[in-house]
């Protein structure tokens, strides 16, 4: 399937930000950043790579988040490399782990 950079309507970034809620409030907190400051940016290709991203369970999740792992495998994508980028940006006012 073809990615591309179309924008995401506003309904499919609710949907995806709704997929996007996890059972580790630091996993959450990492996510909600990531809205807050992509989230009238996201394009489908973004939406595939943190749908990837959301198959993974929770300790997983926060080991890529941190840098503690890098993708293998089948998640080895552009797409989940370009999320994992966005997310790991630390932003002003952001706090540091």
């Amino acid at each position: 399937m073809l990615m591309t950079n179309t924008l995401l309507e506003e309904r499919e970034r609710d949907l995806l930000r709704w997929r996007c809620r996890r059972g580790l409030v630091e996993n959450d907190l990492f996510i909600e950043q990531f809205f807050a400051t992509y989230g009238s940016q996201l394009t489908r290709r973004h939406a595939a790579g943190m749908s990837a991203l959301m198959d993974l369970a929770d300790n997983d999740l926060m080991d890529l988040f941190l840098r503690r792992k890098d993708p293998e495998g089948q998640l080895d994508t552009q797409e989940v490399r370009e999320v994992l980028e966005m997310v790991r940006k630390r932003q002003p006012g952001g706090t540091a782990q």
